[in-house]
């Protein structure tokens, strides 16, 4: 197909009525979206709720172990009665 046969054709589908959208789409298309928006929302909250669990986690865990402070030496005794 040759660029004037391209262009010509696209002449007529522009130059011509316009498509006709069959009448039920538009809720068809607006319940899709409803439920994708649904499952988004669901799939934030989820990820937000694992944050929180996993800071919450964290912050047990840290509080227990401790691990700024620096662990007793168990090479030498202390030294006392000097």
């Amino acid at each position: 197909m040759s660029r004037r046969d391209r262009e010509a054709s696209a002449r007529r589908l522009m130059e011509g009525a316009p498509p006709r959208v069959p009448p039920n789409l538009y809720v068809d298309v607006v319940r899709q979206g409803s439920r994708m928006l649904g499952r988004r929302r669901a799939a934030r909250r989820l990820m937000w709720l694992l944050l929180c669990a996993a800071v919450v986690v964290f912050v047990v865990w840290a509080a227990m172990a401790r691990p700024w402070v620096e662990p007793p030496s168990e090479t030498t005794p202390p030294l006392t009665g000097w």
